[in-house]
Protein backbone atom coordinates (compact mmCIF):
# COMPACT_ATOMS: atom_id res chain seq x y z
CA UNK A 1 0.00 0.00 0.00
CA UNK A 2 1.03 3.47 -0.39
CA UNK A 3 1.52 5.88 2.64
CA UNK A 4 2.34 8.90 0.67
CA UNK A 5 2.37 9.93 -3.02
CA UNK A 6 3.78 13.40 -4.39
CA UNK A 7 2.67 14.27 -7.63
CA UNK A 8 4.11 17.51 -9.44
CA UNK A 9 5.65 18.99 -6.08
CA UNK A 10 7.60 21.86 -6.88
CA UNK A 11 9.00 25.01 -4.95
CA UNK A 12 10.96 27.94 -6.51
CA UNK A 13 13.25 30.72 -4.58
CA UNK A 14 13.78 33.37 -6.61
CA UNK A 15 14.27 31.47 -9.85
CA UNK A 16 16.39 28.64 -8.07
CA UNK A 17 14.39 25.46 -8.66
CA UNK A 18 14.80 24.25 -5.34
CA UNK A 19 11.95 21.05 -5.95
CA UNK A 20 10.94 21.22 -9.91
CA UNK A 21 7.92 18.98 -10.53
CA UNK A 22 9.03 15.97 -7.89
CA UNK A 23 6.82 12.64 -7.99
CA UNK A 24 7.64 10.24 -5.20
CA UNK A 25 5.98 7.09 -3.53
CA UNK A 26 6.66 5.66 -0.21
CA UNK A 27 5.00 2.40 0.63
CA UNK A 28 3.87 1.78 4.02
CA UNK A 29 6.18 0.11 6.15
CA UNK A 30 9.33 0.59 4.24
CA UNK A 31 12.80 2.31 4.61
CA UNK A 32 13.11 4.55 2.03
CA UNK A 33 16.12 6.73 1.82
CA UNK A 34 16.59 10.29 0.21
CA UNK A 35 19.79 11.23 -1.30
CA UNK A 36 21.59 13.30 -3.33
CA UNK A 37 24.71 16.16 -3.78
CA UNK A 38 24.14 19.43 -1.53
CA UNK A 39 21.67 21.53 -2.87
CA UNK A 40 19.73 19.16 -4.57
CA UNK A 41 17.03 20.30 -2.73
CA UNK A 42 15.98 17.34 0.02
CA UNK A 43 15.17 19.38 2.56
CA UNK A 44 13.17 21.83 0.93
CA UNK A 45 11.18 18.27 -0.36
CA UNK A 46 10.74 17.11 2.70
CA UNK A 47 9.75 20.14 4.65
CA UNK A 48 6.58 20.27 1.47
CA UNK A 49 6.13 16.79 2.52
CA UNK A 50 5.73 17.79 6.71
CA UNK A 51 4.41 21.46 5.87
CA UNK A 52 6.98 23.16 7.08
CA UNK A 53 7.05 25.22 3.84
CA UNK A 54 4.11 25.72 1.08
CA UNK A 55 3.76 23.64 -2.28
CA UNK A 56 3.89 26.00 -5.51
CA UNK A 57 2.59 23.42 -7.36
CA UNK A 58 1.79 19.63 -7.38
CA UNK A 59 -0.18 17.48 -4.71
CA UNK A 60 0.51 15.56 -1.67
CA UNK A 61 -1.34 12.60 -0.60
CA UNK A 62 -1.17 10.70 3.01
CA UNK A 63 -3.34 7.73 3.72
CA UNK A 64 -5.34 8.05 0.89
CA UNK A 65 -5.87 12.18 2.02
CA UNK A 66 -4.75 15.00 0.16
CA UNK A 67 -3.33 17.10 2.70
CA UNK A 68 -1.29 19.55 0.00
CA UNK A 69 -2.87 22.72 2.09
CA UNK A 70 -2.87 20.77 5.58
CA UNK A 71 -0.63 23.06 8.20
CA UNK A 72 2.79 21.23 9.79
CA UNK A 73 0.64 20.82 13.09
CA UNK A 74 -2.10 18.92 11.44
CA UNK A 75 0.16 16.74 9.39
CA UNK A 76 2.05 16.16 12.71
CA UNK A 77 -1.90 14.35 14.50
CA UNK A 78 -2.48 12.41 11.05
CA UNK A 79 0.63 10.86 11.54
CA UNK A 80 3.52 12.78 10.43
CA UNK A 81 6.65 13.04 12.58
CA UNK A 82 10.06 14.85 11.46
CA UNK A 83 13.36 15.29 13.13
CA UNK A 84 15.18 17.92 11.67
CA UNK A 85 19.06 18.41 10.47
CA UNK A 86 19.96 20.99 13.12
CA UNK A 87 19.20 19.45 16.29
CA UNK A 88 15.66 21.12 18.20
CA UNK A 89 15.22 19.93 21.70
CA UNK A 90 14.06 22.01 24.73
CA UNK A 91 17.69 22.31 26.22
CA UNK A 92 16.87 23.74 29.24
CA UNK A 93 14.28 21.01 29.94
CA UNK A 94 15.13 17.69 31.65
CA UNK A 95 14.79 14.62 28.44
CA UNK A 96 12.18 13.42 30.56
CA UNK A 97 10.38 16.32 29.92
CA UNK A 98 11.35 16.71 26.43
CA UNK A 99 10.05 13.44 25.68
CA UNK A 100 6.63 13.93 27.62
CA UNK A 101 5.87 17.00 25.35
CA UNK A 102 5.71 14.76 22.52
CA UNK A 103 3.50 12.24 24.31
CA UNK A 104 0.99 14.85 25.53
CA UNK A 105 0.42 16.22 22.76
CA UNK A 106 -1.26 13.33 21.18
CA UNK A 107 -2.98 13.40 24.66
CA UNK A 108 -2.17 9.83 25.58
CA UNK A 109 -3.03 8.58 29.55
CA UNK A 110 -0.05 6.72 29.78
CA UNK A 111 2.28 9.68 29.86
CA UNK A 112 5.32 8.54 31.92
CA UNK A 113 5.03 4.88 30.45
CA UNK A 114 5.18 5.86 26.95
CA UNK A 115 8.08 9.13 27.45
CA UNK A 116 10.15 6.12 29.46
CA UNK A 117 9.29 3.17 26.41
CA UNK A 118 10.45 5.95 24.04
CA UNK A 119 13.67 6.84 25.85
CA UNK A 120 14.23 3.27 26.59
CA UNK A 121 14.30 2.19 22.72
CA UNK A 122 16.68 4.93 21.70
CA UNK A 123 19.25 3.92 24.49
CA UNK A 124 18.75 6.87 26.90
CA UNK A 125 16.83 4.93 29.83
CA UNK A 126 18.31 6.22 32.69
CA UNK A 127 19.12 9.49 31.71
CA UNK A 128 15.54 11.05 31.87
CA UNK A 129 16.47 13.15 34.78
CA UNK A 130 19.43 14.94 32.89
CA UNK A 131 18.75 18.38 31.22
CA UNK A 132 19.15 17.72 27.82
CA UNK A 133 21.03 20.75 26.93
CA UNK A 134 23.93 18.98 28.93
CA UNK A 135 23.64 15.89 27.04
CA UNK A 136 26.21 14.86 24.72
CA UNK A 137 25.40 15.94 20.99
CA UNK A 138 25.06 12.51 19.71
CA UNK A 139 22.67 11.58 22.75
CA UNK A 140 20.79 15.24 21.88
CA UNK A 141 20.31 13.39 17.85
CA UNK A 142 18.96 10.37 19.48
CA UNK A 143 16.94 12.23 21.79
CA UNK A 144 15.56 13.93 19.04
CA UNK A 145 14.45 10.65 17.53
CA UNK A 146 12.92 9.67 20.92
CA UNK A 147 10.70 12.59 20.25
CA UNK A 148 9.91 11.42 17.53
CA UNK A 149 8.84 8.27 18.14
CA UNK A 150 6.99 8.98 20.87
CA UNK A 151 4.44 11.08 18.66
CA UNK A 152 3.51 7.24 17.37
CA UNK A 153 3.79 8.12 13.71
CA UNK A 154 2.84 6.49 10.68
CA UNK A 155 5.79 8.06 8.93
CA UNK A 156 9.18 9.43 10.83
CA UNK A 157 11.21 11.41 8.66
CA UNK A 158 14.71 11.60 9.42
CA UNK A 159 16.69 14.37 7.92
CA UNK A 160 20.77 13.40 8.60
CA UNK A 161 20.04 11.85 11.54
CA UNK A 162 23.60 10.45 11.94
CA UNK A 163 25.04 13.66 11.38
CA UNK A 164 27.94 13.74 13.75
CA UNK A 165 27.34 10.52 15.68
CA UNK A 166 30.29 8.34 16.60
CA UNK A 167 30.07 4.89 14.76
CA UNK A 168 28.79 3.09 18.01
CA UNK A 169 26.05 5.51 17.60
CA UNK A 170 25.71 5.08 14.37
CA UNK A 171 25.55 1.45 14.87
CA UNK A 172 22.70 1.88 17.88
CA UNK A 173 20.61 4.20 15.42
CA UNK A 174 20.50 1.53 12.80
CA UNK A 175 19.12 -1.08 15.19
CA UNK A 176 16.45 1.97 16.46
CA UNK A 177 15.44 2.33 12.75
CA UNK A 178 15.12 -1.21 11.99
CA UNK A 179 13.42 -1.95 15.18
CA UNK A 180 10.27 0.34 14.08
CA UNK A 181 9.25 -0.52 11.08
CA UNK A 182 6.78 -1.94 9.51
CA UNK A 183 4.87 -0.30 12.22
CA UNK A 184 6.64 2.87 10.93
CA UNK A 185 7.36 4.11 7.51
CA UNK A 186 11.18 6.15 7.82
CA UNK A 187 12.17 8.57 5.25
CA UNK A 188 15.82 8.71 5.60
CA UNK A 189 17.63 11.90 4.36
CA UNK A 190 21.43 10.55 4.94
CA UNK A 191 24.78 11.37 3.28
CA UNK A 192 26.33 8.19 4.66
CA UNK A 193 26.15 5.96 2.01
CA UNK A 194 26.97 3.09 4.07
CA UNK A 195 23.88 4.20 6.37
CA UNK A 196 21.83 4.17 2.97
CA UNK A 197 22.76 0.72 1.58
CA UNK A 198 22.76 -0.77 5.19
CA UNK A 199 18.96 0.17 5.94
CA UNK A 200 17.23 1.46 2.99
CA UNK A 201 15.37 -1.23 0.78
CA UNK A 202 14.09 1.81 -1.86
CA UNK A 203 16.42 5.00 -2.16
CA UNK A 204 15.73 8.03 -4.46
CA UNK A 205 18.39 10.07 -5.86
CA UNK A 206 16.96 14.38 -5.94
CA UNK A 207 19.32 16.29 -8.13
CA UNK A 208 19.17 20.41 -9.41
CA UNK A 209 15.44 19.71 -7.57
CA UNK A 210 14.54 16.60 -9.74
CA UNK A 211 14.39 12.82 -9.07
CA UNK A 212 17.65 11.18 -11.09
CA UNK A 213 16.94 7.99 -10.20
CA UNK A 214 14.30 5.53 -8.06
CA UNK A 215 15.19 2.68 -7.03
CA UNK A 216 16.76 -0.58 -4.79
CA UNK A 217 20.67 -0.40 -3.37
CA UNK A 218 22.04 -2.42 -5.72
CA UNK A 219 20.52 -0.53 -8.49
CA UNK A 220 20.76 3.00 -7.26
CA UNK A 221 24.78 1.51 -6.62
CA UNK A 222 25.12 0.94 -10.41
CA UNK A 223 23.26 3.62 -11.95
CA UNK A 224 25.98 5.16 -14.31
CA UNK A 225 23.77 8.94 -13.79
CA UNK A 226 23.98 8.72 -10.40
CA UNK A 227 27.32 7.50 -9.74
CA UNK A 228 28.16 10.60 -12.15
CA UNK A 229 26.38 12.91 -10.05
CA UNK A 230 26.60 11.90 -6.37
CA UNK A 231 28.37 8.76 -5.82
CA UNK A 232 31.76 9.96 -7.29
CA UNK A 233 32.07 6.98 -9.31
Amino acid sequence: MTLLQARGLTRHFDGLKAVDGVDFDLAEGEIHALIGPNGAGKTTFVSLLCGRLPAQAGTIRFAGADITRMPAHRRVRAGIAYTFQITQIFGALSVFDNVALAVQSRASPRLRQEALAALDRVGLAGREAQIAGTLSYGHQRLLEVAMGLALAPRLLILDEPTQGLAQGEIETFKGIVRAVVPATTVLLIEHNMDVVMDLAERITVLDFGRVLATGRPEAIRANRAVQTAYLGV
